[in-house]
């Protein structure tokens, strides 16, 4: 049984085979006169799709007709594929803003010719834009005060690669979680804050900040209040995480507060501050 099982496979081998296709194109593997070898190898790295190459797009201004689709026009016409796209309107303002992830690896233009597009379409409905090619990674910094489970949320994610950014530094006004900054080998830098030292030692951050180039601030349960100052010096970037119980439980303990009038769900905000805030 063996012998013949053998023999079988012995006269498929010497069959000129026509195998699967991987699209877009066709692979003929042949085998026996004629033919040295499986070209499969180089047939699956001609196939091989090109790593996407992902963009972000972020637009606003007066809201009308025809925002969404003079953007996505626009991108496909230049060879961009659209990952996701998100917008929302403000009525109290008639704001419109969209945020478009768009994969620019297989653009037939350049970054230059799409950007020209993007500041005719925008003159022309009267829209802002924010247009950023991600070829570097962002540089993170986290600032915390004694809460640790946002500060795990986020170095878990990050290590399980959930996150995709470098997070620069750790920030806090108390020396408590500093083992866990350890843990994940991170830098962990305490600036002790009173109410008479407060300007001084948000200066020293802010220098901390700028020094290492860092792109985006998180206030992981922060609690301080950071001035209109820090905010300007890092405008649309700096995230605030805070518990979603605002303007019902405001100041501290909001849990415990909370938690004795009955309340049974609780949530998390996230939200872009650009103006004077607090955790």
């Amino acid at each position: 049984m063996k012998v013949l099982v053998c023999l079988w496979l012995f006269a498929a081998a010497a069959l000129s085979i026509e195998a699967f296709s991987l699209s877009p194109t066709k692979i003929r593997v042949t085998s026996g006169p004629g033919s040295s070898s499986f070209r499969l190898l180089d047939a699956l790295q001609e196939n091989q799709e090109e790593t996407p190459r992902r963009g972000i797009l972020r637009v606003f201004g007066p809201d009308r007709n025809g925002i969404v689709a003079a953007f996505s026009q626009l991108l496909n016409g230049h060879g961009c594929g659209i990952f996701s796209s998100e917008q929302s309107t403000d009525t109290a303002t008639n704001m419109f803003f969209q945020r478009i992830s768009f994969d620019y690896s297989s653009m037939h233009t350049d970054e230059i010719t799409l950007e020209s597009g993007i500041r005719e379409v925008c003159t022309r409905m009267n829209m802002n834009t924010d247009l950023d090619w991600n070829k570097n990674r962002k540089r993170v910094a986290i600032m915390v005060s004694k809460y640790d489970h946002c500060l795990w949320e986020l170095l878990l994610r990050h290590k399980a690669d959930e996150l995709d950014c470098d997070i620069s530094v750790i920030i806090s006004n108390h020396p408590d979680l500093k083992p866990i900054a350890d843990n994940f080998g991170i830098p962990f830098e305490v600036f002790k804050i009173t109410k008479d030292t407060k300007k001084e030692q948000e200066a020293r951050e802010l220098e901390l900040l700028n020094n290492l180039d860092i792109d985006l601030v998180i206030l992981a349960r922060y609690m301080q209040i950071i001035s209109d100052n820090f905010c300007r010096a890092f405008p649309h970037r700096v995230i605030n995480i805070h518990h979603s119980f605002l303007p019902a439980f405001i100041g501290a303990r909001p849990y415990h507060r909370a938690h004795e009038r009955g309340v049974k769900l609780i949530g998390a905000t996230v939200r872009n501050e650009a103006s004077c805030c607090s955790s």
